[in-house]
């Protein structure tokens, strides 16, 4: 269950109950035999005291207790005898429920059915039924009653100043189970619901008052209430977020119990609360996949995903695995990805009994005879390409290693592709390929260029790519940054206070991806409606405010969290775009379009990676930068080479324009119809190479 202390919400205890807190203190730290020893003794003693005093209710007179000595023995020995078979001795007293008090119920019941038969076997006086009847009751009241006063007293007086104070917000059996499994608990107290239902307004679960939404604000400051849990699991996405927009300028700590699939699933228990998922905040209510997209290019197929160990890769893996294909080749570089991401597909696999072969398999997607075997030994007639480098800041001071692995390794794996005659090759693109400021940009839109041409080349196979914004939960995304940050006290960072970006769920992105590819003619661009842009600082806010603290800023100096602005990373743009121009057309999935964008013949292109390799092999940031710049019109590079390696070894570099004069040799040479000879042998690097 997640925790996050803050100072909201706690109890102390009064100081009348001091003694009593340390009479609890002391019993509840004693060792297991002594608390099955006290308990065995407290029977012993009362046991018979309810028999005897059921004998003076029926005869309204004083009754020794040794006219009775063998139906008292045997209503002693058979009750504790029967206790401790139905496991009461065993049991811990402050978590015990409803169902431990059937057992007591059934204990007595069995115990007085026994001391009625000790007459008819001869032994000891007759006992008339009503005398009973009177002891069942008694003895009923004061083996429940005793048990539920000690797990009242430890659950009350042993909470000090950790107790935190919490409203669930769902009045239905979730909630209703969680404040079960909340009150045998030490750390968190129920202190009232609250439900859209109007018709629940002043009932009661579990003892516990339902209130309205209207009520939380006063109900907040009265009852010091510390935390809000949402117990509705099935919640559509719009209300949700119409809750918590309800809830966040309380200021309580917000936590929601997992959704109704993962409890179903087993992923998740009823009563694992989680901090509310920026899906929650900004997510819509997904639109269900299209039976016939989804499963076309999948259900009986041979399938490899490329960089199956990632974040979009292994979501992919697992949507896949659910449409039942005939194979399912994982692609990865990273060991330890794969295993992880085998492991877990092996899991679902058997918890769904889904008969798939699954074949885990380590490679790089640079080696083209790698991947032409594997797609050749298995069979594979659609490729999912999702292996890339993504984080713009890392391939901006990577440039080789980053250009090779988005473009190269994406042409070598679609040239083994065509090569063994596989039917769809889908490309996982990215908004940042649209006018891209980055290195990362650039290279995802080269990389469309790529399958553009050599769709030129095939009838068999189908080459297209889908073009998306953020995902949530993606490695590098700003969401488990910011709340790690929150977490640890702030600051928060962001960038730009009026930066924007898409956003979409990891799930909603795989499912759109596979249908997309489904939709495919033949060298598509496929751009996803990605909602409304969001403001990450609001997004910041937000998430400060509904993990139950407040902003320090210029207007609150007392605030908990700070946000810093730490100003644009290199190559960063404040907003991003989906299409280049404006001409799409609609698809058959409302939340896929297909953009009609320009390409380059495929000689062209083969020249350009040609060049490119021949610069990659040589180490040439610029010249890598300047063919960038060439084949992607709208990237315009920087005149100042940010690779980490490359500014090293060229300590005096690149401040002439070196890239611009490049990028400009190259359309010199265009015009003049002079392609063959590659740039650099026109005018060959002027900074000599210091690295000796």
């Amino acid at each position: 269950m997640a925790e996050l202390s803050t100072g909201h919400g706690t109890r102390m205890s009064p100081s009348g109950t001091g003694l009593l807190s340390r009479a609890a203190d002391s019993l509840l730290k004693l060792p297991r035999p002594t608390k099955r020893l006290i308990m065995i003794g407290a029977d012993v003693v009362m046991l018979p005291i309810a028999f005897w005093i059921a004998l003076v209710l029926q005869f309204d007179e004083f009754v020794a207790p040794s006219s009775y000595r063998a139906p008292l023995l045997c209503a002693v020995i058979c009750g504790v005898a029967l206790f401790s078979v139905l496991g009461l001795y065993r049991a811990v007293v402050r978590f015990m429920s409803v169902k431990a008090m059937g057992r007591v119920v059934l204990g007595v019941t069995l115990s007085v059915i026994a001391v009625g038969l000790c007459e008819p076997f001869g032994f000891g006086r007759p006992v008339p039924l009503s005398t009973l009847a009177i002891y069942w009751a008694l003895a009923v009241l004061y083996a429940g009653g005793s048990r539920i006063s000690i797990r009242y007293v430890c659950y009350h007086l042993t909470k000090r100043d950790n107790v935190t104070r919490v409203v669930i917000y769902g009045a239905g059996e979730a909630g209703a189970r969680l404040c079960s499994a909340l009150s045998g608990g030490a750390k968190f107290e129920p202190v009232a619901f609250v439900d859209d239902r109007e018709a629940l307004k002043g009932s009661q679960i579990n003892g516990i008052s339902v209130y309205r939404l209207e009520d939380l604000p006063q109900l907040a400051i009265a009852r010091k209430i510390g935390r809000v849990l949402l117990a509705m699991p099935s919640l559509s996405h719009r209300r949700r977020r119409e809750i918590l927009r309800a809830l966040e300028p309380l200021g309580l700590h917000v936590q929601s119990l997992p959704d109704l699939a993962d409890i179903i699933s087993g992923k998740a228990r009823i009563d694992e609360l989680r901090d509310v998922e920026v899906g929650d905040l900004l997510g819509r209510d997904p639109v269900p996949p299209n039976p016939t997209l989804f499963e076309s290019c999948i259900r009986g197929k041979s399938v490899m995903v490329t960089g199956a160990g990632g974040s979009i890769g292994s979501e992919l893996c697992r949507q896949i695995l659910r449409v039942s294909p005939l194979r399912l080749v994982l692609y990865e570089m990273s060991e330890l990805a794969l295993y992880n991401a085998e492991r877990e597909l092996e899991e679902i696999a058997a918890r769904e009994q889904l008969s798939v072969e699954i074949v885990p398999l380590l490679g790089n997607a640079h080696s083209r005879e790698r991947v032409r075997e594997v797609l050749r030994a298995f069979g594979v007639q659609t490729v999912y390409h999702a292996a890339a480098y993504k984080h713009v800041p890392i391939v901006e001071h990577n440039v080789i290693k980053g250009i090779q692995n988005n473009v190269i390794a994406t042409w070598n794996t679609a040239e083994a592709a065509l090569d063994t005659g596989v039917e769809t090759f889908v490309l996982v693109s990215t908004d940042k390929a649209v006018n891209p400021t980055n290195v990362m940009g650039a290279t995802k839109r080269f990389a469309e260029l790529v399958l553009q041409g050599l769709q030129e080349r095939t009838e068999t196979t189908r080459f297209c790519m889908v073009r998306f914004g953020n995902v949530l939960g993606s490695s590098g995304s700003v969401v488990p940054l910011f709340r790690d940050q929150i977490r640890r006290g702030g600051p928060v960072t962001v960038t730009h206070p009026q930066i924007i970006r898409y956003f979409m769920t990891i799930q909603e992105a795989a499912q759109l991806v596979i249908q997309a590819g489904s939709m495919a003619k033949g060298g598509d661009v496929f751009v996803l409606d990605m909602g409304r842009p969001v403001r990450i600082d609001d997004l910041a806010r937000r998430m400060i405010h509904l993990m139950g603290m407040t902003v320090r800023d210029d207007a609150q100096p007392d605030g908990d969290i700070e946000i810093v602005y730490t100003g644009l990373r290199s190559a960063e743009k404040l907003f991003e775009e989906l299409l280049i121009g404006n001409n799409v057309t609609a698809t058959d999935h409302p939340m896929i379009m297909r953009a009609i964008e320009h390409s380059r013949p495929w000689p062209r292109m083969q020249a350009l990676l040609e060049e490119l390799t021949f610069a990659l092999e040589r180490l040439e940031c610029d010249q890598a930068l300047a063919l960038l710049g060439e084949t992607v019109p709208e990237y315009q590079p920087s005149h100042e080479v940010c690779d980490y390696v490359w500014t090293r070894r060229r300590p005096a570099a690149l401040g002439d324009g070196k890239i611009a004069n490049l990028t400009a040799k190259r359309r010199e040479l265009e015009q003049t119809g002079d392609t063959s000879t590659p740039i650099w042998q026109h005018e060959p690097p002027a900074i000599a190479d210091t690295s000796a």
